[in-house]
């Protein structure tokens, strides 16, 4: 299946997913209605049992189920992130040559009484949301704006935090005409030579050029559900097969998963998420999430700049690798 896998018993992930959360219902409800001591220990015992069954069904996972996941729509988006960790924060719009780009969130705030800047990609909620912000994928302008924001940020010394959550770069004409191409490479250029610290994470889907558009960074981290690749699961199986229900095969072979990215020296650290993933406990995730930002900042922090800059080309420089044919 595309959508889903099934077991052996022909249930799908998507369906163990509910019952898991029908569960965890059942037993709030049964708390709520408990009137004895003895009751309320059943309760516990129920309740530490689904939670064990959900925490076995999460370790399990595979790139593909992963990646749903890492779309599930109640996932938290940059505007959550910010509302959880940040204070002060300040949105700043259009990239003062065509216009604002909902799709990406960028802007000026304190992270723990620090000034730095957020930017990131907002999908939307529902339907009206989405549509507004293009689904999470950014136009020139877009990213235009984001350049415009991190070198606001490099003249007054804040250090730069991306979140990357993005099928990908918007694949349209009217993109096209104004130059969809030519604002990601460059943006590529000048995040390589910013002088101040920068921290990319992959919050849920990093979807090709897209999502690298801004994360070239010192630190690239990844939520433990998150995926990283240079195009998706579904677009690669129409490409190799011409088949897009393939795209669970195509997501094992692309080795989309943290795990495999951190293997790769794609990434530097795998953050971890509640057990059920980042949607099922938003203050959790962020204190995961918030604590590992803190850790960076102050080592990125404590680097002379050409030692920075130096060491964010070595590692782009060095992430992939070469055979030479013949050998």
């Amino acid at each position: 299946m595309c959508a889903a896998q099934k077991d052996k018993k022909g249930t799908t992930t998507l369906e163990r997913q509910r019952e898991i959360e029908r569960l965890e219902k059942d037993v709030e409800e049964l708390r709520r209605l408990a009137a004895s001591d003895e009751s309320e220990l059943e309760v516990e015992r129920l309740k530490k049992e689904v939670l064990e069954l959900r925490r076995e069904f999460y370790t399990h996972l595979g790139p593909w189920q992963r990646a749903q996941i890492a779309r599930h729509p109640q996932r938290p988006y940059t505007l959550d992130w910010i509302s959880l960790m940040f204070t002060d924060f300040v949105e700043l719009h259009g990239d003062r040559g065509f216009g604002d780009d909902k799709a990406l969130i960028t802007g000026l705030a304190k992270f723990r009484g620090r000034p730095v800047a957020v930017i990131g990609h907002q999908k939307g909620r529902d339907t009206k949301q989405r549509i507004d912000r293009n689904f999470g994928q950014p136009k020139p302008e877009g990213y235009r704006k984001a350049l415009r924001i991190m070198e606001l940020a490099a003249k007054f010394g804040r250090p730069i935090l991306t979140l990357i959550d993005t099928p990908g770069a918007y694949p349209g004409i009217d993109a096209e005409e104004r130059g969809q191409g030519e604002a990601i490479a460059r943006n590529l250029r000048e995040m390589a030579r910013l002088p101040v610290p920068i921290i990319v994470t992959v919050t849920g889907e990093g979807g090709s050029g897209g999502a690298l558009a801004i994360a070239v960074g010192d630190r690239v981290n990844i939520l433990e559900n998150g995926f990283y690749s240079v195009i998706s699961p579904e677009g690669c199986a129409s490409i190799i097969w011409r088949d897009s229900t393939k795209a669970e095969t195509a997501a094992i072979a692309m080795k989309i998963m943290s795990t495999d990215l951190k293997d790769l020296g794609i990434v530097d650290e795998i953050i971890p998420e509640p057990d059920g993933g980042a949607h099922g406990d938003y203050e959790a995730a962020a204190k995961f999430f918030g604590d590992t930002l803190e850790r960076q900042l102050l080592v990125l922090s404590n680097q002379g700049i050409k030692e920075l800059l130096e060491a964010r080309y070595q590692k782009f420089r060095h992430m992939c690798q070469f055979f030479a044919l013949g050998a």
